[in-house]
């Protein structure tokens, strides 16, 4: 044991020398490569100090073994630049750094007959003290000549802040005449006799005729009021004024009254001349109604605009030129003849109007000779004119992005589906989901088809758009005006269509929410035609008053009954008897088509888009063959 025990301290001491001498060896060869690399980097440099750096004392021991030829001291820097005996002239003097007093250096050279001098060099310090002085003095001057800048612009936007910010054109070069404006010829024809008395006034005050006040553009968005206004502004060529109306009213009071003082007198100085106020309805409001809010300030200045309209100072040769959509909420006493004498109604073009518009805005696009711009007008009732512009300019996007050298119908008809019913979407896969979307979209179609007194079928489609995911178009003949009992009877029905489809075919446990947007449209046409049109059980009775008169397509007025809590519920079961009505009707047209309505399902789901043209030859020969197999079975 003692001896193991021996052998393994000995091993153990061995392998500790053995690790000492490693780390020691180690050791060794670090410091080593350190000594080295430190040598080789200063080496250069205990050269480069021997032969070009000179020190105080290296330079007395050089005067006294008689190496100096010459010395140049600058006393400003305390430097002295040496040149040594043998130095090449082409060698620049060497440089020593001396001290504040250097009296044995002096007698040194004294003593070795050393040729020396003193040059003192320059002293700049004190310009760049005084440049460093300027430069801080300029500054402080720019930084108060801002200040003061900023305070007089201040002052100035302050006493500017009741002068109005109408845009004038001395010489209306609004690059629009009445050639750009087409589909609203009514309109024109008002408007150019406001041009014809701005140009020649006396065929008119010849006869004692006035020159009208006020022209107020009424209708829907963008049907072209403000392209009128530019229009009768470029005709004229008289000084144009152009301004908001939201522009006048200011959160500080009586700064709109001003504006519309200093409006008047720019416009009296320049007259004769027009004035247009766009979308008039945010100043010229009802006062005193507290619709939309109560506002003072707002107020104030509709009465200055009236005063300054028809006050007691006449305005000769100036023309009021207003547009809004919004004439119900527009105060009376703004309306009347004296300021706004004429009221002009810039409606929905017609199909003649459309064409034009098409035509207008087809000038500065390359359209294939093969677009028929008629079918295009024929397919787009109810677009005002923006939107016709909007279906082109579209239309123009695909064909770029299709790599096409001219717009066709294809782009164009796609160009119609978005803005209609918005960006087209992905599309489905072949389920059951997408089978009974196609039985919804046939029943819409069939039931209207089939209908008396229904508008044609313009398409059917599974693509999805916007939030929809199948469509069905219908675009009526002509234009209609006025809409007939059996017309709305057979909308009704055909809204309903979908959802008697899927109820038909899938069971009433398996009807989906597809149906929730056709319902509401259904429930306001049938209530409409109790409480307004009269065309019920009830009598010819205007049971509800449609508070929303303005051209914006909303129901923010709401309605106002007429009517008893007994008529109430009289209104209710009428409107339930027509739904149940039209709902039996297209329970029955389905019933009676179950074939057809399947083959046109499965063409559908294959073919995914049926134009309605197809569609009526399919109705047609579907109907036909089947009407002929029940003939051939009796």
């Amino acid at each position: 044991m003692q001896n193991s025990s021996r052998h393994k301290n000995e091993s153990q001491g061995k392998t500790a020398i053995l690790s000492k001498s490693r780390s020691k060896s180690l050791k060794q060869i670090i410091a080593g490569w350190m000594i080295l690399q430190t040598f080789l980097t200063m080496t250069p440099a205990l050269g480069k100090s021997d032969e070009k750096v000179l020190t105080y004392g290296n330079l007395l021991e050089k005067i006294d073994q008689g190496k100096v030829k010459k010395l140049e001291i600058d006393p400003a820097v305390q430097v002295a630049k040496v040149t040594l005996v043998g130095q090449s002239e082409k060698d620049p003097p060497k440089e020593v750094k001396l001290l504040e007093q250097n009296p044995e250096l002096i007698a040194k050279l004294k003593a070795k007959n050393v040729e020396f001098d003193i040059q003192p060099s320059t002293d700049n310090s004190a310009a760049v003290n005084l440049m460093t002085n300027l430069l801080i003095v300029f500054l402080l001057l720019g930084l108060v000549l801002m200040i003061l800048r900023r305070s007089a612009n201040m002052s100035g936007q302050a006493m500017n802040f009741g002068k109005s910010r109408a845009r004038f054109q001395m010489e209306a070069k609004t690059g629009i005449s009445f050639n750009e404006v087409a589909g609203i010829e009514e309109a024109k024809e008002e408007l150019q006799e406001v041009v014809t008395f701005l140009k020649s006034p006396e065929k008119f005050t010849a006869i004692g005729a006035k020159i009208p006040r006020g022209v107020l553009l009424v209708g829907p968005p963008g049907t072209g009021k403000t392209l009128l206004a530019k229009a009768i502004a470029g005709e004229a060529a008289v000084p144009f004024f152009s301004i908001s109306g939201s522009e006048f009213v200011e959160m500080f009071v009586g700064v709109g009254a001003s504006r519309v003082r200093d409006l008047f007198r720019k416009a009296k100085e320049n007259a004769p001349c027009l004035v247009f106020i766009d979308e008039i309805d945010a100043v010229g409001r009802q006062r005193g109604v507290g619709y939309g809010g109560g506002n003072d300030e707002r107020e104030q200045t509709l009465n200055q605009l009236l005063t300054e309209m028809d006050g007691f100072e006449g305005n000769a040769g100036i023309i009021i030129i207003a547009a809004t959509n919004r004439p119900d909420v527009l105060d009376m006493a703004l309306l009347r003849p004296g300021r706004f004498d004429r009221q002009v109604i810039v409606d929905y073009p017609d199909f003649k109007g459309r064409r034009e518009i098409l035509d207008v805005h087809a000038r500065n696009k390359k359209v294939d000779p093969n677009v028929s711009l008629d079918a295009i007008a024929k397919r787009t009732p109810g677009f005002t004119g923006a939107d016709l512009a909007n279906v082109l300019n579209e239309a123009a996007i695909f064909t770029a992005r299709r790599r096409k050298e001219a717009v066709t119908m294809a782009e164009i008809n796609d160009a119609i589906d978005r803005v209609v019913a918005g960006m087209e979407g992905t599309p489905l896969v072949d389920s059951k989901s997408k089978r009974l979307i196609a039985y919804h979209e046939i029943g819409h179609a069939i039931v209207g088809t089939l209908c008396p007194g229904h508008d044609p079928v313009e398409k059917v489609t599974l693509i999805p758009r916007g939030q929809a995911r199948g469509l069905t178009w219908f675009t009526p003949d002509e234009e209609q005006g006025l809409t007939s009992r059996s017309q709305l009877l057979a909308r009704i029905t055909s809204l309903l269509g979908g959802r008697v489809a899927e109820e038909c075919i899938f069971g009433s446990s398996e009807v989906t929410t597809g149906a929730s947007r056709d319902i509401e449209q259904v429930t306001s046409l049938a209530r409409q035609m109790v409480t307004r049109f009269g065309m019920s059980d009830l009598g010819p009775f205007a049971l509800e008053e449609d508070q929303n008169n303005s051209y914006l397509g909303n129901d923010y007025g709401g309605r106002r009954a007429d009517h008893s809590e007994g008529i109430s519920s009289r209104i209710d079961a009428q409107v339930r008897e027509i739904v149940n009505q039209g709902y039996k009707a297209a329970h029955k047209i389905i019933q009676e088509n179950r074939a057809t309505v399947d083959r046109l399902v499965d063409l559908l789901i294959e073919q995914e888009t049926i134009e309605g043209d197809e569609f009526r030859k399919l109705v047609d020969q579907l109907t036909q063959q089947v009407d002929r197999s029940l003939a051939t079975s009796r």
